[in-house]
Parts: structure tokens; C-alpha cells; sequence
């Protein structure tokens, strides 16, 4: 699996591969008749389940469990041969293929299966709720993807792996559930500080009862969401993959290694919150009717032949001195206008501009 549009059709050859090492069963199918399959590694006492692609065009996540897959059923570690002796691990790699066949957040009727925990009016949540159910897990894995708008804490650092120990009530009470969790996090966040220093952060944990992960928090079983960010120049995301992949791995590892009891959780109010700080191109000092600004631009992703096109778009026109932007260029107070000479607006989509009657390309690189 590589690059950013990930449907049904990309992994249903490696759930045929991975049914020679794993159980691998239809738990049932979406609203447009694709299977959502559950593949069933371990054989442990302690239970985790996860889930990808809730939403369907956030799919980085949907790479990292199939390379974890990949050396579960491959690698000799003695790290592995405990997991599979201590946990049993049940992954959904896709729970909404229509929206991950559109890519789009939704489902095919147009509802966020992220805000449908409590109705359970589609098809996808009923499959996911019913085998929660069954399985009784004793952790949650609740895997998504987030946009490159996203800095770690206030700074000029992209969140390139997010966390969150979701609350379980309005008031985000730190409870003895929450504690595991964030635990967890804790040591994964260690592990990353390695690699990408100052770039993980913390998602807003507004209480929210819709949504899966507060609902799961709440019948008191630890839940981690996952959330892939940004990582310089890796639109594709195939760099967070690795740091995706790294994560699921410590956290199962942690889970099988030890007893959770909630103690080591002190870490985790350290680790920065979230902001939306990002842009993907700022051109400074540019000259937009005659006034002196900033110009952002944000990528607007689109389909197109089974692949991510990203078209820039001018999102913001002003004073944007508290942003940052993943690409920066200084237009040295020249005037800034579309291709054909005219002033540019919020909403203008073009692979160029031109700056001082030179073009400037916004193409990703």
C-alpha cells in the first residue's frame, strides 16, 4: 500500500494473504454492499481492538496496520512471539470502504460514522458497536488521520503523530480508565521523542458522546486515539506510516509487557495540545491590492484516477504573522497576482501565481 487513496480493492488481496497466518472473517458490509472484515491475530488473554478508515480518506493509518500485520506474522523477535502468546488483537482495516472508495469522511449516506455512536443508524456502526460487544476489549485503538493545518503546541513544528485519552464525561474527569490510556501514550510518545522531537501532540478533548472513542472511554475500557499528521514534504504520508507503525507497536508491546494500573500517566499532561497553527504555502509581504499581507494557501485534495491530486487554494489574505506555513517564500513586498494579472481572492485555485511578473509555482515539489 502506498500514497493517500486507499479503497477496498487495495487490501482485499492482502486480507486473502493474511488469511494463511490469521483469521480473517466479514463481520458484514457497508451501506453500498463492500465487507467490513475483522482479522484476528494472537491468541492472549488481553484483548485490543482497532479500527482504520472510520473515515474513509484518512488511510495512512489503514498502511501502518497492514505492516503491522505484516511482521506479526513474520518476525522471529522474541517481542512478537510474546504478544501473540499474551494479547489477542483485532483489527477492522477498513470500517467505512464507500467513504474510503470516495474519499470522503463520510459514509454513503452522508453521515460521519465518527458522530454515530449513540444512534447507531448506519450499517458501519452497528458492525463496529456489535463486535465491541462481543469481543470485550480490554484497550482501544481508535486510528485516524488529521490535516497538515496542525502545529505541536505553539510552535513551528507540525503534529506528525497526535494522541488522545478521550474523556468519559463533560467535565474530562482524569478517571482510573483514562490513566491506562494516557499511560500508554506516555510510552509511545517516549519513543517518538527519539525520532521526531517536539513533534506529537495531544487532541482537544472536548467530551462529545457521539463520537466512538468517548463512548467506548465511557464503558470503562481504555481508548488511544491515533491521529497521522504531517511530516515535512510527506504528502503522501508514507513517512508517518513508519512513525504510525513504530507507535502501534510500542503501545501493543507496553500493553503485553505489563500490568496497567494507571500510575504512569503524570507524562502525558506534559506532551503539547494540538493548534492550528499550519499552512501548506504562506507567501510574506506580498502586495494584494495595493496593501502589503501574507497570502496562505492550503491544499485542496481531489480524485483522480485512483490517486490524491492536491490543488492549491488561497484560503487567507491578511496578517498571518502567528502562522507558519510547511513552505514559505518571501514575495518582498512585489505585487502578488493570478496568472492572467488580476488580483487574487479568497478561493482562488491555480497551480501558479505570479510574483513580481514571475511565476511562482504551488505544486507540491
Amino acid at each position: 500500500l502506498s500514497g493517500r487513496y486507499i479503497s477496498y480493492e487495495h487490501i482485499a488481496i492482502l486480507l486473502q494473504k493474511h488469511r494463511k497466518h490469521f483469521n480473517v472473517v466479514s463481520l458484514g458490509a457497508s451501506v453500498l454492499g463492500i465487507p467490513i472484515d475483522v482479522i484476528s491475530i494472537g491468541r492472549g488473554p488481553k484483548k485490543i481492538l482497532m479500527w482504520s478508515q472510520m473515515h474513509g480518506n484518512e488511510s495512512t493509518t489503514t498502511k501502518a496496520v497492514f505492516d503491522l500485520c505484516n511482521t506479526l506474522c513474520s518476525s522471529k523477535e522474541p517481542e512478537i512471539a510474546n504478544i501473540l502468546k499474551t494479547c489477542t488483537i483485532a483489527i477492522l482495516p477498513m470500517l467505512n470502504p464507500d467513504g474510503a472508495k470516495a474519499y470522503t469522511r463520510v459514509n454513503a449516506n452522508q453521515i460521519d460514522l465518527n458522530r454515530d455512536a449513540q444512534d447507531l443508524s448506519q450499517p458501519e456502526s452497528i458492525i463496529l458497536r456489535h463486535f465491541f460487544d462481543s469481543f470485550q476489549p480490554d484497550f482501544c485503538f481508535n486510528l485516524h488521520g488529521q490535516r497538515t493545518i496542525f502545529s505541536a503546541g505553539k510552535r513551528n513544528l507540525p503534529a506528525t503523530i497526535s494522541f488522545l485519552a478521550p474523556a468519559q464525561d463533560e467535565a474530562c474527569t482524569i478517571t482510573n480508565t483514562r490513566k491506562k490510556a494516557m499511560e500508554v501514550i506516555v510510552n509511545m510518545n517516549e519513543h517518538l521523542q527519539k525520532q521526531i522531537p517536539d513533534q506529537v501532540g495531544i487532541y482537544d478533548d472536548a467530551f462529545n458522546l457521539n463520537c466512538v472513542g468517548d463512548t467506548f472511554q465511557s464503558l470503562e475500557v481504555p481508548t488511544v486515539l491515533f491521529e497521522a499528521g504531517h511530516y515535512a514534504d510527506d504528502y503522501q504520508r508514507d513517512v508517518v506510516r513508519k512513525y504510525m507503525f513504530q507507535s502501534l507497536m510500542v503501545g501493543i508491546d507496553y500493553i503485553a509487557s505489563h500490568t496497567l494500573i494507571g500510575e504512569s500517566f503524570d507524562k502525558y499532561q506534559q506532551i503539547p495540545q494540538n493548534q492550528k497553527l499550519f499552512y501548506d504555502i504562506i507567501i510574506r509581504n506580498a502586495v494584494v491590492k495595493a496593501k502589503v499581507c501574507d497570502i496562505a494557501i492550503q491544499y485542496d485534495e481531489i480524485v483522480k484516477d485512483a490517486a490524491i491530486i492536491f490543488k492549491p487554494k488561497i484560503d487567507s489574505i491578511g496578517n498571518l504573522d502567528s502562522f507558519y506555513g510547511h513552505r514559505e517564500v518571501n514575495a518582498n513586498q512585489n505585487r502578488v497576482v493570478s496568472g492572467d494579472d488580476n488580483e487574487l481572492y479568497v478561493g482562488y485555485a491555480n497551480d501558479f501565481v505570479l510574483i513580481n511578473n514571475e511565476i511562482f509555482s504551488l505544486k507540491l515539489e
